[in-house]
């Protein structure tokens, strides 16, 4: 499933580009055609690298700041820290570099301990060396300022503005009702916490609901588990689910549930709010951001007190604050606007900040959305 750092990125050069800018995505040779070389007004740049867990992130970055120098973009924008670990080589370079901070990688439980130290590396010269800096969250700019001293633009992750759809093909495909699920999207890795969902469901026993958990099973230890507690909680795995099937999904859902234990700033939870939908989310600091009503939140591997609150839920009758919020979250988190805000962050390191970013180039170390 694609995950946050390439929505944001599909969604924030669309609209880049469509404001003048010349944008030229590096993309890993491993996802990508090598006849597919433009996305929605986007020039790509395929690149080699290895496809090697963990290697393959760093090689592509050196390879893209290698690539940089030699074409000079007007900016190199690097999101993440792990690829950021090359800004002081870009630097060296003479470029401009901006560093987008999608959050702490380093506390998911899938990386080992060099790959963590390699984050940590990542985020200390990208935060220290970059031009400009962005988060993605004010609780990551709170970090950033507190350990590094650098202030940063604080631009969240937005949501794209859809309508509730009327068809159930799907939903009734999978067994569902409408209006009578549990929703969880995301990857299955072990900071989702999908367990959590899975045992506080077990132990509420909500009578006529079911939980349905959308996102692809790997073969890994953890998907194991997964798939084991759905099944003898009764759940549903749909596996990776997109447009206008995932759409019928959201659409229908009786509530959504974020379990997480680390995010940067939840673009499923954005996205679940934009429908409508009531939400339960974990209590940390990037959630709490997006200002649920406070009983909604719970703490982090309390599956009492999830539980407790899918039975509240259940029993609830439909919420019209779900409504106002979203319309506060179509508002709040548009992508136009985000777009606008870096266009401005771009502007401000520019020679001559008046002039448009054109014909220049906008850089990112990673791949698009697939």
């Amino acid at each position: 499933m694609p995950g946050g750092v390439e929505t944001h990125v599909e969604q924030l050069y669309q609209r880049l580009a469509q404001l003048g800018c010349e944008i030229e995505v590096l993309v890993r040779s491993p996802y990508v055609p090598a006849k597919r070389d433009s996305f929605a007004g986007i020039r790509l740049r395929r690149l080699w690298s290895p496809r090697l867990v963990g290697a393959e992130v760093l090689v592509h970055s050196l390879i893209g700041v290698l690539y940089a120098a030699v074409t000079r973009p007007d900016i190199l924008h690097i999101h993440a820290i792990g690829p950021a670990i090359f800004t002081p080589l870009a630097r060296l370079f003479g470029l401009r570099v901006v560093v987008t901070h999608h959050g702490r990688d380093y506390e998911r439980d899938k990386w080992g301990r060099a790959a963590r130290c390699i984050l940590r590396i990542g985020e200390h010269l990208g935060m220290r060396y970059s031009h400009a800096r962005i988060s993605v969250s004010q609780s990551v700019a709170d970090v950033v300022q507190t350990r590094f001293a650098r202030a940063t633009h604080v631009i969240h992750n937005g949501a794209v503005a859809r309508d509730p759809v009327t068809a159930t093909d799907v939903v009734r495909h999978f067994g569902l009702k409408p209006g009578r699920y549990f929703i969880e999207v995301g990857r299955m890795v072990p900071e989702k916490r999908q367990l959590d969902l899975l045992n506080a469901f077990a132990s509420a026993q909500v009578t006529g609901w079911k939980v349905v958990l959308v996102g692809e099973l790997g073969s890994d230890a953890y998907s194991r588990r997964v798939f084991a507690a759905a099944q003898a909680a009764g759940a549903v795995l749909t596996g990776l689910q997109t447009g206008d099937a995932l759409a019928q999904l959201y659409s229908h859902a009786g509530a959504f549930v974020l379990p997480s234990s680390c995010e940067g700033f939840s673009i499923v939870l954005l996205e679940a709010l934009n429908y409508g939908l009531p939400v339960l989310a974990s209590n940390i600091p990037a959630n709490r951001e997006v200002g649920l009503e406070e009983w909604r939140y719970f703490p982090v591997g309390d599956c009492t007190a999830l539980a407790r609150l899918l039975d509240r839920v259940s029993r609830s009758p439909p919420n019209p604050e779900s409504v106002s919020m979203s319309r506060q979250v179509r508002q709040r988190f548009d992508w136009n606007h985000i777009a606008a805000r870096t266009l401005n962050v771009y502007h401000e390191l520019l020679p001559d900040s008046s002039r448009e970013v054109k014909p220049a180039d906008v850089t990112f170390s990673g791949q698009p959305h697939r």
